[in-house]
């Protein structure tokens, strides 16, 4: 009867030692997992940051087109008053110059004009 209790003290000493090693070893790989989880995690932040610092840089890039093509709109804008107070000038030219022909026209004895048509001259 000695011997059978000694077996089974022996045995619940060989689980518990067992299950002792079993804990350790799980807890070794959960560290080990944790910190190659940290690991990760820091690589994935680092990432992050590079990919914030890049985005922030393209939103500058863009919002200096957007001031360049404001600017261009702008300068479009003047040009085309330009164009238009030229074209104005121009087109007061033109009527000055049939001013002047027509007065010529008129005062030239040589050259028929519609009012000496109507009237037969």
């Amino acid at each position: 009867m000695v011997w059978i209790i000694v077996g089974i003290v022996v045995l619940l000493a060989v689980i518990a030692v067992v299950m002792l090693l079993a804990r350790k070893r799980g807890a070794a790989q959960r560290k080990r997992q944790q910190d190659k989880d940290r690991h990760r995690a820091a690589e994935m932040r680092e990432k992050a940051k590079a990919t914030e610092l890049e985005a922030r840089e393209r939103e500058a890039k863009a919002s200096m087109a957007d001031a360049e093509a404001q600017q261009a709109e702008l300068e479009a804008e003047r040009l085309r008053q330009q164009a238009q107070e030229r074209q104005t000038d121009a087109q007061g030219l033109r009527e000055k110059v049939t001013h002047h022909v027509e007065q010529a026209d008129t005062l030239d004895p040589d050259v028929t004009t519609d009012k000496d048509r109507r009237s037969g001259h």
